[in-house]
């Protein structure tokens, strides 16, 4: 079923500790908040793997993507739950039998807290 424009697209995850190790060594972005918990036994999650939530909606409907903004709101820690709501700004047949694409998005967390927000353009596969 094709998108159209007004559309909002959601996801939801929660991130655990399992998921920063790998990420912190597939990434290599060691800060120390990526590898100490704090009082609470919580894990700070890097920016870049909280913004997989957007780019996972978008993957889910092959797009692939030319420009992508995040604005990094608040820290995400394991055990959070996060929303990410992907709502479709523009879906435009090319003539060269692909579709364009301009979404924003917006992450919660489960206080619904705003922790990411941005936006993404591209080409629909």
């Amino acid at each position: 079923m094709p998108l159209k424009v007004g559309d909002i697209i959601s996801f939801e995850r929660t991130f655990t500790i399992r998921d920063v190790e790998l990420f912190t060594e597939i990434s290599g972005d060691e800060g120390v908040h990526h590898r100490t918990p704090d009082e609470q036994g919580r894990l700070v999650i890097q920016g870049l793997l909280t913004a997989t939530l957007p780019t996972k909606v978008g993957g889910d409907h092959n797009v692939f993507a030319r420009n992508m903004n995040f604005e990094f709101l608040r820290p995400v820690f394991t055990g959070d739950i996060i929303i990410c709501e992907v709502k479709i700004e523009k879906y435009e047949a090319q003539p060269n039998n692909r579709t364009a694409i301009i979404a924003s998005f917006l992450c919660k967390n489960q206080n619904e807290k705003d922790v990411l927000k941005g936006d993404f353009s591209g080409v629909i596969l």
